[in-house]
């Protein structure tokens, strides 16, 4: 049998990324430790942020309508670009990484995430797709 492979098209699509000028955003997630006192027992202590590095991906600059968010932006990352993050915080999948984060910094601005789309090729997920408002 031929033909390509979900990890062949895994690093094709990695390849492309970075020929294409691959970036960096910065993903926030809510810190997971708090200070032993008892403040934080009442609550009145911001637990923080962490933050994850991601790149290579790929901004595309959306056009918004008159009415709707200031700025909108489509986030290309490949697989290469979200593993070590998915081992890092020991999730299942980048699936869980983009439901459970805050939000995603970009050229100084803080975008939500909307929504995301994962491509897969031969049951491996090779291309992330979120959309972002700021």
């Amino acid at each position: 049998m031929t033909g390509i492979s979900g990890c062949a098209a895994a690093r094709a699509t990695d390849s492309l990324l970075r020929s294409l000028g691959g970036t960096e955003v910065v993903m926030l997630f809510a810190a997971a430790g708090m200070p032993g006192d008892a403040v934080a027992e009442l609550g009145l202590v911001d637990p923080g942020v962490e933050q994850a590095a991601i790149a290579p991906v790929v901004v595309r600059e959306l056009t918004t309508e008159s009415n709707g968010p200031r700025r909108r932006i489509e986030l290309l990352a490949g697989r290469s670009a979200m593993a070590p993050q998915v081992s890092q915080r020991n999730v299942a999948s980048a699936d869980v990484l983009f439901e459970t984060a805050l939000g995603i910094v970009y050229q100084g601005d803080m975008f939500h995430i909307e929504g995301f789309v994962v491509e897969r090729f031969g049951g491996v997920a090779y291309l992330y797709r979120v959309l972002a408002v700021a």
